[in-house]
């Protein structure tokens, strides 16, 4: 591994942090959109039965098997050129990810035949999430290893990269619900299907806008050569998941999807059917937040401190026990419910300000016991286990909502209320717990671990000039 040349490359600043942060504010702008409200838009206007959706968006998710891993290795042999390895990709996509986006939400074909439906579902999905949202994303997570080689700026990129998540979820979650649900005829509160789709393009010319943001500030400032020889897929693989570290976080980043976008997703409905509030998703989504927002200086501090996993543990017990707790109550009143609903975002955002650096951390463990580092290899092998956290998590809620009956026309039947709220609470708790156990007993990259790590990496570095 090499430094670029520094003579033409200013050193590391906030703009690159400010920089970073616009890539997962556009990356959510489609990604969050799709969690919050495309299973609703689908059973509620589009009358896809919820079994077929969840099925949908899991069969997808085992293309990305291919596609991630696949983006992964183009980028691993692939040569930086003036601009660097991984930002031009930004460039290149930005435009086809958002337009994708906005043609998933096709409210103009509601009268079709269910058949044209669900063709059209399965074909704007695979285009969008196995496609184009992988040949950006991967390129811009892998690239926060070359910003910098900086423990310390890797953890600030993280940050700043939740707090762009966190703001395209203040626009999605906050605007989006007072812009596209509205009362019927019987004062039930339903998804406006014609609002959805214009809410969608706003949401795209905002994604679009955001990535030239991170392309024209974000810098790259290390590079690795291209090996001699070439290293097959199955040989990269196979030195990977023998790596503890990398295991362990692609089951934390299972149960962390499974747990988060679980509420994600039922938000949609336990606000506007269960509780007759779509206000109520709104203020929950401001929680989410204020809450991410309020801890990402506490988290910095506490990780420099204790470490990533340590903390992430903490706020684990502390997300799932509200969730838990919150299904025992079956509460009706919304203030208890958006109370526990904020402690179980304490436990999803501390794992989420930490979540990004630990994947350099993961990197920068492979590195020392292989001596090869394959950053889009690895992060396209964990952007594959996140993508299979969204296909657990979109495809049991999709059959459990079968399952408790689920459709248009009982939408707000009694039992199926009920319902709802067990799946909201007590899916996303147990999640929250596993995710505890596997950073506890599986994930070994403690506080300890990685500053060994970094320090043997600068030692090798130093002696390679």
């Amino acid at each position: 591994m090499k430094s670029r040349d520094v003579s033409n490359v200013r050193a590391f600043s906030m703009r690159d942090k400010i920089g970073y942060m616009f890539g997962d504010f556009g990356n959510d702008f489609t990604f969050i959109l799709s969690v919050m409200f495309l299973t609703k838009f689908y059973t509620d206007v589009m009358g896809v039965n919820p079994a077929l959706v969840g099925t949908m968006m899991m069969l997808s998710r085992f293309l990305d098997a291919f596609t991630d891993i696949g983006m992964g290795q183009i980028l691993d042999r692939s040569l930086a050129g003036p601009k660097g390895k991984y930002k031009p990709w930004i460039k290149r996509i930005a435009i086809p990810v958002a337009f994708v986006s906005l043609l998933m939400y096709a409210n103009w074909f509601a009268d079709k035949s269910m058949g044209f439906k669900i063709f059209w579902m399965y074909m704007t999905y695979i285009l969008w999430g196995s496609i184009f949202y992988t040949m950006i994303n991967i390129p811009y997570g892998s690239m926060a290893s070359v910003i910098s080689d900086d423990p310390i700026h890797r953890s600030e990129l993280s940050t700043f990269r939740t707090i762009g998540a966190t703001l395209a979820g203040l626009v999605i979650g906050v605007v989006g619900p007072m812009i596209i649900m509205v009362k019927n005829d019987l004062g039930q509160t339903v998804m406006d299907g014609s609002k959805m789709s214009l809410f969608a393009l706003v949401c795209s010319v905002l994604a679009v806008i955001c990535y030239m943001v991170c392309y024209v500030n974000v810098e790259e400032r290390v590079v690795t050569e291209l090996k001699g020889e070439s290293v097959s897929l199955g040989q990269t693989l196979k030195g990977m998941f023998t790596s503890k570290s990398l295991i362990g976080i692609i089951l934390a980043a299972l149960m962390l999807l499974l747990g988060q976008l679980s509420m994600s997703q039922m938000a949609g409905y336990i606000f506007p059917n269960y509780f007759g509030d779509a206000k109520g998703q709104s203020i929950a989504a401001a929680l989410q937040v204020i809450v991410i927002l309020a801890m990402a200086p506490f988290v910095k501090k506490g990780v420099l401190k204790y470490g990533k996993k340590e903390m992430s543990i903490v706020g684990g017990l502390v997300g799932g026990i509200a969730l838990i707790v919150g299904y025992l109550l079956k509460t009706t009143n919304l203030t208890l419910f958006l109370i526990i609903i904020a402690l179980a975002n304490v436990g999803v955002g501390i794992f989420n300000l930490s979540i990004w650096a630990m994947i350099t951390d993961v990197i920068d463990d492979i590195e020392v016991r292989t001596n090869k580092r394959d950053e889009g290899t690895i992060y396209g092998s964990y952007s594959f286990a996140r993508k299979l956290g969204q296909a657990l998590s979109a495809g049991i809620i999709g059959f459990v909502m079968n399952s408790i009956g689920y459709s248009q026309a009982t939408a707000f039947d009694p039992d199926v209320l009920s319902g709802i709220y067990s799946i909201s609470t007590l899916l996303p708790g147990l999640a929250m717990i596993a995710l505890v156990l596997v950073l506890k007993f599986i994930y070994p990259l403690d506080r300890k671990t990685v500053e060994t790590n970094a320090l043997e990496l600068k030692r090798r570095r130093d002696n390679s000039k």
